[in-house]
């Protein structure tokens, strides 16, 4: 329901300032990171990896699975020492590229000699640390730990501002395995406050050194890296050589690239490797993950795919997406805020503008085109920026938008209905509800019919007989009178005593404002004929009018004190011509009378059989009282008989009559 122009420039402002506020606000809870946003973020995040669907894995990443096969050939878990030196031996013999274990072995076993010889020969192992953020624990080999630790780090002074994820313990393998292994890297896992793994803790830092993870670790052994080339740039990302820069936020995590649900890389029971019947050209030149997916060992991982992923294959996607230079990064706060300032300030200024129905579809078309931004930055650029925030912002600015937008339109409709009650029928008012803009609240010219009605000789009238006499005749006149005016839609200005006065045009345009001031004079005449025929049949007094009709430009609109009394009304030298022309009906001996300028415009609606059985006779020109100018004159009446209607012109000529 629109409004008013004045109204509706001030509710745009309003609504603007609403949608501002709006907006402002949520940047703030933005730069704050408000806990159910970001968790609505997260899941948002997670969709798109659900939409994106699986990602073809590199073929040199392969799990060697402690499933339940595993268990059930060699025994329950945890294994003897024995049986992983004879998954080592199997992997090597085989021409693994890397054998990386997802699994602790730090406390002594007598087989422990022989795993280490094993490790040795194969030179190819690489075995994980765990670091315990909580408290102080494990008794770290300290100089073999920080043979692992990164050399170079860039701009440290960052991490003033904003430290890595910082360790209080470390657990590591025990010391003969620490000497021969490989390398050594921190499989920690922080899932978010949702429980799901979305990111790596690629630089974890203990006791003064910063550390990666075995992922990062496997990766650059695999990549031909030398540890001096893994370069950390505070604040901002590990440097892998020359061709790869692994982004993290603030803190050392890089997001994971996830390249489908459970089961996307390929999967070898460790009974079948240890018993051959895997092909050693499955096996050879691969990264070969040793770890745990039986669900029995509760190595279990929520990611964004499934809730049931073992730890394991979270490590291949870090590795795979490493090797594949397929990294994901969060936009930064500055690009997150323009989205989210630019979207909800113009939605802000549109909904204000805009009818609710096309305020619906913008606001649709907005938040399906932020989404849909998203998904092609996330799925073909790896850039992750905020839709969360945005959208809720866009929903929010819409409905309190709307909300606003609708109490200003009752208040203005309210408004309307008061005003324009007592002058028009119901179905006008709402017409004028649903379309103010035909009924301007200034005022403006128009042209309009005007439609003048006294009674004769009142004063005498009311004279001769009781008041309550005079009201009751008076009221069944006017109350008459009023219903036929309203049946054809006129605009009932006022009633000045015993007079009527009534225009057609506005608020409504209406293309037949002169027809409709015509047809609805003959049927008052007709409906003062019986009520007069009641009136003297009672015994009461009998009432006679007079009525003229003009058309002409007008000033239509408010008058009045502002905010004390205003009237809606016609005002100007058309209006006076009405009034002066229906004086004349005295003198002619006329009921009705209209000027030339209403002929002029009912004269092809006679012509064409819209207004029948009706006769215009034309009297002669007047100069009526104030004016200089004579004005054609004609009596309307209805024939006595059925037939076409009539119109008889005046002899042109010198105007014969003078009002005083």
């Amino acid at each position: 329901m629109p409004v008013g122009p004045a109204e509706k420039s001030k509710k745009a402002k309003v609504v603007f300032l609403i949608g501002l506020s709006v907006t402002i606000l949520f940047a703030v809870l933005m730069v704050t990171r408000l806990s159910p946003l970001e968790r609505l973020e997260w899941v948002v995040y997670d969709l798109r990896f659900r939409i994106m669907g699986n990602t073809e894995p590199p073929e040199n990443i392969v799990i060697a699975a402690i499933d339940e096969k595993s268990i059930e050939k060699l025994g329950r878990w945890p294994w003897s020492r024995n049986n992983i030196a004879r998954l080592i031996a199997k992997l090597s013999d085989a021409g693994a590229e890397l054998i990386v274990f997802d699994i602790f072995m730090t406390e002594k076993e007598e087989h422990d000699p022989a795993l280490a010889r094993t490790v040795r020969d194969a030179g190819n192992v690489l075995v994980p640390i765990v670091f315990f953020f909580d408290r102080e624990r494990g008794t770290p080999d300290n100089e073999l730990l920080i043979n692992s630790a990164f050399q170079s780090i860039e701009k440290p002074d960052k991490f003033r501002r904003h430290a890595p994820v910082s360790a209080k313990g470390v657990l590591t393998p025990f010391h003969e395995l620490m000497q021969e292994t490989m390398n050594l890297g921190h499989i920690n896992m922080i899932p978010d406050k949702d429980g799901v793994l979305r990111w790596e803790p690629m630089i974890v830092e203990y006791d003064g050194y910063l550390y990666p993870s075995l992922d990062l670790q496997t990766a650059a052994v695999y990549l031909a890296i030398p540890h001096e080339k893994l370069v950390v740039h505070a604040a901002g990302g590990v440097q892998l050589g020359s061709k790869r820069f692994i982004p993290t936020d603030d803190y050392g995590r890089g997001l994971i690239y996830y390249y489908g649900p459970p089961g996307t890389f390929t999967h070898f029971s460790i009974s079948d490797v240890i018993e051959d019947r895997v092909k050693p050209e499955f096996l050879r030149g691969k990264i070969v993950l040793v770890g745990a997916t039986a669900l029995g060992i509760y190595d279990l991982r929520v990611t964004p795919f499934s809730g049931v992923m073992a730890g394991v294959e979270k490590h291949a996607n870090v590795i795979a997406s490493i090797i594949d230079n397929r990294f994901l990064r969060r936009a930064p706060v500055s690009a997150n805020l323009a989205v989210l300032l630019l979207s909800g300030l113009f939605l802000s200024f549109a909904v204000g503008r805009f009818k609710a129905s096309i305020s619906l579809f913008i606001t649709s078309l907005l938040t399906l085109f932020l989404f849909s931004l998203s998904y092609y930055l996330f799925a073909l650029k790896g850039i992750w920026i905020d839709v969360a925030y945005p959208a809720t912002a866009i929903l929010l600015v819409f409905a309190n938008g709307i909300v606003y937008s609708h109490a200003v339109e009752e208040r203005y409709a309210k408004r309307i209905r008061a005003m324009f009650s007592s002058y028009v029928t119901e179905r006008v008012v709402n017409e004028l509800i649903r379309n103010p803009g035909m009924a301007k609240l200034g005022g403006e010219r128009k042209e309009v019919t005007i439609l003048f009605s006294d009674i004769r000789g009142f004063t005498s009238f009311s004279e001769s007989y009781p008041p309550e006499e005079v009201v009751l005749t008076l009221n069944e006149y006017l109350g008459a009178m009023t219903e036929i005016i309203f049946k054809w839609e006129g605009t009932l200005d006022k009633f000045m005593g015993d007079a009527i006065l009534t225009f057609w045009g506005a608020p409504m345009k209406q293309e037949d404002h002169a027809e409709r001031a015509i047809k609805c004079s003959l049927e008052m005449l007709k409906k003062l004929n019986e009520l007069q025929a009641g009136w003297h049949a009672a015994g009461r007094p009998v009432l006679f009018a007079g009525i003229g009709i003009n058309t002409g430009e007008a000033l239509v609109g408010n008058i009045g004190a502002e905010g004390r009394k205003m009237d809606y009304t016609v005002i100007g030298d058309h209006v006076n011509l009405a009034s002066r022309i229906e004086t004349l009906t005295r003198k002619f001996n006329v009921d009705i009378l209209v000027t030339e300028f209403t002929m002029n415009k009912i004269r092809n609606a006679i012509e064409a059989g819209r207004i029948w059985r009706i006769e215009a006779r034309g009297l002669e020109k007047v100069v009526v009282k104030g004016k200089e100018k004579a004005v054609g004159i004609y009596q309307v009446k209805p024939l006595e008989k059925d037939g076409e209607a009539v119109i008889v012109e005046y002899k042109e000529g010198e105007a014969r009559h003078k009002q005083k």
